[in-house]
C-alpha cells in the first residue's frame, strides 16, 4: 500500500491566533489496486468528539488495499481544542458564502477544493447530534427533530452519478449497524432534510455544497447523549466500514473491531517531538512536567497523533489531543546552539552505543553515560554530593527519585545534556522489567 500523509501542524505556536483558524491535517491512504475514493471529514464542530476521534483512528490504524481514502480529521482545529461548536461561529453554515475576512476562510476554501477534486467519489461528514432520531414523537430525547444516531441525506438521489442513490446507500448502512448495537435504543435511522426545498439553513452546509457540485455526500451523526467516547467512535468507524464495503474499498485494520479495542485506540496519544532533540510519550504522561528545556520562541512541536496540538498559556505549554488537555509543560528557557546529536551509553553494562537525542532506551538495572569534553549530563531525579556532571558513573535505576519521572507509573526518566549554556538534547531512560 502507498500511504501519503500530509501534516499541517502549528509550528512555533505562541498563542492561538484569534484572527485565523489553524490549518487542518490531511491524510491520503492509497491502495495498491485502483478503486473508488472516499473522503472522510471530521471535526467541523469542535464539541463533537465522536466526529474527530474516529477519523484520527482511521488515519493511523487502517491500511487500504483497494481504492483510496482521504481523511481530514480536524477541519476546525481551534474549535476542537476549545471544545466549542465553532469559536468563529458555525463553520457548517459557511459553504454557500464566506467572506475572505472570516477566520475560517482558508480552511473552508481548501476543503471545498478537495471535495470538488475529480478523484473524489463520495464524501462523509462526521458529527455528534443531540438526542435519538425517531420517525414518531416519543419524548424530548427520542423524536423526529433529533439528529443523534442518524445518517443524514440532503435528497434521496443524485442522478447519473456513481453512488448517487443516497437513500438506498444509507439504508444499507442503517440495516447493518442496527444489527450490532451496544444498546437497543441506539438505533440508527435515515433522515432526509430535503434541503433544496425545505431547509434554507442547511443549504449553507458542507454536504449540500458537495451535492450541488454533483458529489454524493452524507452526514453520520452519533448521539451526544451517548457519553462514552469509545462507543461513539465505534459506531462512526463501523458506519465508515459499511460504506467502504458498498464502495468496494478493501481495507485492513491493526485491531479487532470491538468496544474494548476501540477504547484502547482512543486513548493511544502517540508521541510528541520537540525541537528535534527531545520526545515525550503521551499515553501515560504526568499531568505537569516542570523545567522542560525550551527555546523562548520558535519551538517546533510535532505530534504523531492527528489531533495533537500545543497551546501556550500563562502557565506554560498545554498539550492537547483533540479537546483533551493531557499535560502542561512548564518551560525552562535555554539557547540550543549545540552541535551534539547523541551520547554514548552503556545499558546494564553492555557495550557502549550511540543514542540520539529524542529517543527512548531501556535499562533493567543501571546505565552509564560516556563523558565528553565540555559537556554536562544531568539525570533528573538523581543527585550525588559534589558531582556536577553525572557521566562516567554507573547509575542504578532504583536510585532515581520516581517523583521526577515523565510517566505516571514512575518508569521513565530524563537524561539531559548541556554544553556551556546551551541545551543539547534529552534521552529518555525507561526502567525495564
Amino acid at each position: 500500500m502507498r500511504i501519503t500523509k500530509i501534516f499541517l501542524w502549528i509550528i512555533a505556536l505562541g498563542v492561538m491566533l484569534l484572527a485565523k483558524n489553524s490549518p487542518f491535517a490531511f491524510y491520503a491512504l492509497n491502495g495498491e489496486q485502483e478503486g473508488h475514493t472516499l473522503l472522510v471529514i471530521g471535526g467541523i464542530h469542535g464539541d463533537e468528539p465522536g466526529g474527530y476521534f474516529a477519523p484520527a483512528i482511521l488515519a493511523q490504524y487502517y491500511t487500504i488495499k483497494k481504492g483510496n481514502v482521504l481523511i481530514v480529521p480536524n477541519l476546525n482545529p481551534d474549535s476542537i481544542m476549545t471544545f466549542k461548536r465553532g469559536i468563529y461561529k458555525d463553520m457548517n453554515r459557511k459553504f454557500a458564502h464566506i467572506s475572505q475576512k472570516d477566520p475560517d476562510f482558508d480552511n473552508v476554501t481548501r476543503i471545498k477544493e478537495i471535495i470538488k477534486d475529480s478523484k473524489v467519489d463520495f464524501i462523509v461528514n462526521l458529527h455528534d447530534g443531540r438526542g435519538f432520531y425517531r420517525q414518531e414523537w416519543e419524548n424530548s430525547i427520542f423524536n423526529p427533530k433529533a439528529w443523534g444516531q442518524t445518517y443524514v441525506i440532503d435528497q434521496k438521489t443524485l442522478d447519473d452519478v456513481p453512488f448517487g442513490d443516497l437513500d438506498n446507500i444509507t439504508q444499507q448502512i442503517e440495516t447493518k449497524l442496527n444489527q450490532s448495537l451496544h444498546y437497543d435504543f441506539h438505533t440508527f435511522g435515515v433522515r432526509n432534510t430535503q434541503t433544496r426545498f425545505n431547509d434554507e439553513e442547511q443549504q449553507n452546509s458542507l454536504t449540500f455544497f458537495a451535492i450541488t457540485n454533483l458529489k454524493p455526500a452524507i452526514a453520520i451523526e452519533t448521539s451526544k447523549n451517548i457519553k462514552e467516547l469509545d462507543l461513539k467512535t465505534f459506531y462512526q468507524l463501523s458506519s465508515i466500514e459499511a460504506l467502504m464495503d458498498i464502495m468496494g474499498i478493501e481495507y485492513e485494520r491493526s485491531f479487532e473491531m470491538n468496544l474494548k479495542e476501540v477504547d484502547k485506540k482512543v486513548k493511544e496519544y502517540g508521541k510528541l517531538s520537540i525541537n528535534d532533540n527531545m520526545a515525550l510519550e503521551l499515553e501515560n504522561i504526568q499531568s505537569i512536567l516542570n523545567f522542560v528545556p525550551l527555546k523562548k520562541e520558535e519551538n517546533r512541536f510535532i505530534f504523531t497523533h492527528p489531533l495533537g496540538r500545543i497551546h501556550q498559556g500563562k502557565n506554560g505549554y498545554e498539550v492537547f489531543i483533540g479537546h483533551k488537555r493531557i499535560a502542561l509543560l512548564k518551560p525552562d528557557y535555554f539557547s540550543m546552539e549545540c552541535d551534539i546529536q547523541d551520547m554514548n551509553i552503556s545499558l546494564d553494562k553492555r557495550a557502549f552505543e550511540a543514542v540520539r537525542f529524542g529517543t527512548i532506551v531501556e535499562a533493567k538495572e543501571q546505565f552509564l553515560v560516556e563523558g565528553r569534553e565540555g559537556v554536562r549530563v544531568n539525570v533528573i531525579g538523581y543527585a550525588k554530593k559534589g558531582v556536577i556532571s553525572e557521566d562516567n558513573m554507573q547509575i542504578k535505576m532504583d536510585w532515581i527519585d520516581g517523583n521526577y519521572s515523565l510517566d505516571k507509573d514512575k518508569m521513565v526518566f530524563r537524561l539531559e545534556v548541556y554544553k556551556d549554556n546551551n541545551f543539547c538534547g534529552m534521552i529518555n531512560i525507561k526502567k525495564g522489567n
